[in-house]
């Protein structure tokens, strides 16, 4: 992604640089749908619910919270959901193998006229969940190419 050059690696930890990562796919995916990219919106804003999962989980607190331990794979987004969802921080009211669904479904085929309303609400809701929104966008330094 274009705004990698953004994130300073550094000087962030890694947790930092994924919240950073998540928090600039929000915007960019979120534009991305504006402006009818849709199927690329859902992937980037797949891609952000991804990272603030990762970001989640990788804090030390965090790890205590959810009782993760050494057989827990934490590079398969579905087990790090289970953990999360295990753990109540995102309930069963998300439902992350109908979003595994859509992603596949817009890797596959143009889906220009997908209204896309509730699937911004059903990720903003796990983001909220996660603790990764809300936050300002403007705070985000500017990105090239978040209209792409």
């Amino acid at each position: 992604m274009p705004h990698f050059r953004n994130i300073d690696y550094d000087n962030v930890s890694p947790a930092e640089a994924l919240l950073l990562r998540t928090r600039f796919h929000i915007r960019g995916g979120k534009r991305r749908l504006r402006n009818g990219r849709i199927s690329l919106g859902i992937v980037t804003l797949y891609d952000a619910l991804v990272s603030a999962m990762q970001w989640y989980v990788s804090l030390p607190d965090n790890k205590i919270k959810l009782h993760i331990n050494e057989n827990d794979n934490l590079n398969d987004d579905s087990k790090v959901y289970e953990l999360l969802n295990r753990a109540g921080v995102i309930d069963k009211r998300f439902n992350f193998n109908g979003l595994n669904d859509l992603v596949d479904l817009a890797l596959k085929k143009d889906m220009s006229s997908f209204d896309y309303a509730d699937f911004v609400l059903e990720v903003e809701y796990a983001m909220i969940s996660l603790g990764v929104m809300p936050f300002d966008e403007n705070e985000l330094p500017p990105d090239d190419n978040d209209a792409i």
